[in-house]
């Protein structure tokens, strides 16, 4: 396919400063997706949070997310979307400009207006895509937590699109790191990943398996925010 932006079309302002969300590559980008990109039709779509490691696809916990997901669903049955920082970015355009050149990570942002700023442009651009892709998916599934969790739960209200959104929140409330910096901890330990394999495995009619990760490690979990 043609690049999303040509590159003689490119801006010149910098992909790695707070400022981020209202880089205009990044606008233009998400206004593509959501107004000229085709989704495809697949029994689910799980949304996942970006990563700092680029493309996505390669990153420590996608590799996670990806086992997770295939160990219950057929690859060919699920659509995955990043959301977050990106914006919505399907992930098979993770090598695209601007997805794989930014480096600014909302998760780490502590800029009261770019935080809330965010959220609404956010829930905004999500709620956008549920409408472009309500006959697209028969279920679909966020993982999320802090702000890009708060940007679906808005989404959701606005369009009225049924998302599984994950961790449960009881889940979320028994695991707070008051003493961390992002106080939700990581999405690879292992109480978020249970309640991630059981929306799995609910949508796939199954019974939840066993969580055996690879040997990722769970504990020092730096891939996209540091906490």
């Amino acid at each position: 396919m043609d690049p999303i932006i040509p590159e003689n079309e490119r801006s010149s302002e910098p992909l790695d400063t707070a400022q981020l969300i209202y880089h205009p590559d990044m606008i233009r980008a998400n206004e593509w997706v959501l107004n000229e990109y085709q989704a495809p039709v697949r029994n689910v779509c799980v949304f996942v949070p970006c990563s700092q490691k680029k493309p996505y696809h390669e990153s420590p916990s996608h590799k996670i997310f990806d086992q997770l997901m295939f160990d219950i669903l057929d690859p060919e049955d699920v659509h995955v979307v990043v959301f977050g920082t990106c914006g919505i970015t399907p992930r098979e355009l993770d090598t695209e400009y601007p997805f794989m050149n930014y480096k600014f990570m909302m998760g780490k942002c502590n800029v009261l207006k770019v935080k809330r700023d965010f959220v609404k442009m956010e829930s905004e651009r999500l709620a956008a895509y549920l409408e472009k892709t309500r006959d697209n998916y028969k279920y679909r599934i966020a993982y999320c937590i802090g702000d890009f969790r708060k940007a679906m739960e808005k989404a959701v209200e606005m369009t009225d699109v049924k998302v599984i959104i994950v961790p449960k929140e009881e889940t979320i409330e028994e695991n707070l790191q008051l003493d961390k910096k992002f106080i939700y901890g990581s999405l690879n330990q292992k109480s978020y990943i249970m309640d991630f394999v059981s929306a799995l495995s609910f949508v796939a009619g199954k019974s939840a398996p066993d969580v055996v990760l690879d040997e990722n490690s769970t504990e020092d979990d730096e891939d996209w925010f540091l906490f």
